[in-house]
């Protein structure tokens, strides 16, 4: 039976596989309950939405390793990759993440409790702060960046590098059109 299965599935067009798996079969039962409803978008935004549960978890199993969890590597890396001396203003770090003011505020005192940041007040605005990577910090999160990528690469592994290719410049150009 599972011979029968897995030729079937070797032989279906590609597309036949992705309309039948979870959000495919949904947006069939939408059709048939719903016909006047265009639900053509969970096509992308359904998958987009379960393959952010599926990453997350992908990715946070890897910072495990490392005692962190993606919001606060998100904070450390995006210091570390500044470049030295691997400072920001909140701000700055604001704009460059998916976070809120006070889930940022937050998850920077837990940084600087833990010894991987600090703030200081900053020279060029005395009313300022900047947030700078300590050394612990860099120690903590250049080997979690290291893993972090290798999980990336072996999530898109399904894709071939055009794919890959492709699928980035569709998912950029909706960014540049997201609310």
């Amino acid at each position: 039976m599972r011979n029968d299965a897995q030729r079937r599935i070797e032989t279906e067009e590609p597309v036949a596989l992705w309309e039948n798996d979870r959000v495919g079969a949904g947006m069939q039962r939408w059709r048939r309950e719903f016909p006047e409803i265009d639900c053509s978008g969970k096509a992308v935004v359904g998958r987009l939405l379960h393959l952010h549960e599926v990453f997350l978890t992908a990715v946070n199993r890897t910072l495990a390793k490392h005692r962190l969890k993606y919001p606060a590597f998100a904070v450390l890396a995006t210091l570390r990759v500044e470049g030295a001396p691997y400072r920001m203003s909140p701000k700055a770090l604001l704009d460059s993440l998916i976070l809120t003011s006070g889930g940022l505020s937050n998850l920077l005192r837990k940084l600087e409790k833990a010894g991987h940041i600090r703030r200081m007040a900053d020279e060029t605005d005395g009313r300022g702060v900047i947030v700078e990577l300590t050394e612990a910090g860099r120690r903590l999160v250049e080997p979690a960046m290291r893993d972090h990528a290798e999980t990336e690469r072996r999530l898109l592994s399904a894709l071939s590098p055009e794919e890959q290719s492709a699928t980035a410049r569709a998912l950029g150009q909706m960014m540049l059109g997201a609310p």
